[in-house]
C-alpha cells in the first residue's frame, strides 16, 4: 500500500485497520513500523496477484513494466499505464482491467442520482449498491466477451464496446441538432 510518500509492503499482508489507524493520525504511511518502507517506484515492482495503481497516470511505463510481477492490474486511476507498457503487459500475459472500466463505478452512481432526482424516488444506500454491482458486472462481462469475440486485449476491447454503443446510440436516436 502507498501514498504520495511511499509505501509499506508485508509479504504476509498488511493490518489494515492498523494502517487505517495511523494514517487517520499521521496524514502519512511514512514512519510506521507496520511493514517495510519501499519507495512508490519499488511498490510497482514487489510480487503480488492484483496490483490497484490507483492516485495517478503514467506509473506504469515502458521503463518499469517488465519488473511489474502482478499477474492482474485493476487501474483505479485514469491512465495509469502507458501504452508502451500496455504492450509489454500483454506480452507478459498480466490480465488488466481498465480504468474506463474498473473506476466508472462513480459516473455510474451519478447516472443513478440523476435517474432519481428525474422520478423523485430516491433508492436507499442498498439500493444503490445492488444496482452499481449489476451495471459493474454487466460491464465487466460485456467487455469480457468483446475481447474474446475480437481476440483483443481489455481496454481494446472496452473501447470498441464503448463506440459501438455510440454508434448504436446515434442510429437509434439520429445526429440532431
Amino acid at each position: 500500500m502507498s501514498d504520495v510518500g511511499g509505501g509499506l509492503y508485508n509479504a504476509n499482508g498488511l493490518d489494515m485497520p492498523a494502517v487505517r489507524s495511523y494514517y487517520a493520525e499521521h496524514g502519512t504511511l511514512e514512519g510506521s513500523a507496520l511493514g517495510d518502507e519501499v519507495t512508490n517506484a519499488e511498490l510497482l515492482a514487489l510480487p503480488c496477484d492484483v496490483l490497484a495503481p490507483c492516485a495517478m497516470e503514467g506509473q506504469i511505463t515502458g521503463k518499469n513494466a517488465n519488473q511489474v510481477k502482478a499477474k492482474m492490474i485493476v487501474e483505479g486511476a485514469n491512465g495509469p499505464t502507458t501504452p508502451d507498457a500496455d504492450d509489454i503487459l500483454n506480452d507478459k500475459g498480466v490480465f488488466l482491467v481498465p480504468d474506463i472500466l474498473a473506476n466508472a463505478g462513480g459516473v455510474v452512481v451519478s447516472y443513478f442520482e440523476w435517474v432519481q432526482d428525474l422520478q423523485a424516488f430516491f433508492w436507499d444506500q442498498e439500493e444503490v449498491y445492488r444496482q452499481l454491482q449489476r451495471a459493474m458486472a454487466r460491464s465487466y462481462y460485456a467487455t469480457e466477451a468483446t475481447a474474446e469475440e475480437y481476440g483483443v486485449d481489455m481496454r481494446t476491447a472496452a473501447q470498441i464496446l464503448a463506440i459501438k454503443r455510440v454508434a448504436d446510440a446515434l442510429e437509434t436516436r439520429g445526429i440532431y441538432p
